[in-house]
């Protein structure tokens, strides 16, 4: 991995981490479905922006039924669970179940695309699997705080990340980053924007709130779309979704740091556990040929 692909995936990991913090602060006042709408909105927005400075943006329409699939998997549906899942749970534990993605994005590869998974990845899958029992457990009561359902939303999520990852892969990398990470932002306001209508909260979110989607829009989204998507463009899903690794570091200090969130034994034995998973499972560890 080059350098400045390192580089980029330590930064969209430190961004995506953020995520999780804002969409705690704002889904609160917007309701899950509201504000991601706002945010896929406000992302679609800015990078509409780049591409018509650009002079690219008739480029959209050559792929847009791809485009529109990938939004849907991609953006409008796991951000909305997430955004759902943090209404019950910390923004670093919504950040760890999200480090699974990569688990299921192996998982997505060797059944669709064949990907036969050495000894040693499918040993990942295994222990990765392990670490979210560890994470999940003391949460898998069906209890009025809506802990199982968040974790049942956060781990859904993460499973269509590692469909969605392995579909760009396979269906759009012949395509600019910037057309993809544009398109499908786009698509996700459009699929979205009735809902939003529907459910839009009656009192007028806050100062807060407004700031936290405003960032969850623009740096979050426009801007970590275009490192992720080039990211996949040069070394491929199963590395790409290695940022995975970085979120829930990123996602617990912040949480800890701007939130007073607690950091509990169970949180750092199954990150660290989900993270040696992953790491098996996606090739990053796995023994020389």
């Amino acid at each position: 991995m080059k350098t400045s692909d390192l580089v980029d995936l330590i930064v969209l990991g430190a961004i995506w981490g953020a995520s999780f913090l804002f969409m705690r602060v704002a889904a609160p006042q917007f309701g899950a479905v509201p504000l991601i709408t706002a945010r896929v909105g406000i992302g679609a927005v800015f990078l509409l922006v780049v591409m018509a400075r650009r002079g690219g943006l008739h480029r959209l329409s050559d792929n847009a039924a791809r485009l529109t699939f990938l939004g849907a998997v991609n953006s409008a549906i796991p951000f909305s669970l997430f955004a759902y899942a943090v209404l019950s749970v910390t923004a670093g534990f919504a950040s760890v179940l999200n480090s699974t993605a990569p688990l299921f994005g192996a998982l997505v590869a060797f059944i669709w695309l064949r990907d036969r998974p050495a000894p040693a990845r499918i040993a990942g899958l295994i222990v990765g699997f392990a670490g979210v029992l560890v994470l999940v457990w003391g949460r898998l009561s069906v209890g009025g705080d809506g802990g199982a359902l968040a974790v049942l939303a956060g781990l859904s999520a993460a499973v269509l990340y590692g469909i969605s990852a392995n579909y760009a892969k396979k269906r759009l990398s012949d395509v600019d980053p910037l057309v993809i990470a544009t398109g499908s932002l786009v698509a996700a306001t459009v699929l979205l924007l009735p809902l939003a209508i529907l459910y839009w909260p009656q009192t007028a979110p806050g100062l807060v709130s407004w700031v936290s989607a405003v960032l969850l829009g623009v740096f979050c989204t426009g801007i970590a779309y275009i490192l992720y998507f080039r990211l996949l463009s040069r070394i491929g899903p199963s590395k790409t979704l290695a940022v995975t690794y970085l979120i829930p570091a990123f996602g617990v200090l912040w949480g800890h740091l701007l939130l007073d969130e607690p950091v509990t034994a169970s949180m750092l034995v199954g990150c660290a556990v989900i993270l040696l998973g992953t790491t098996l499972a996606t090739g990053m560890l796995g023994s020389r040929r």
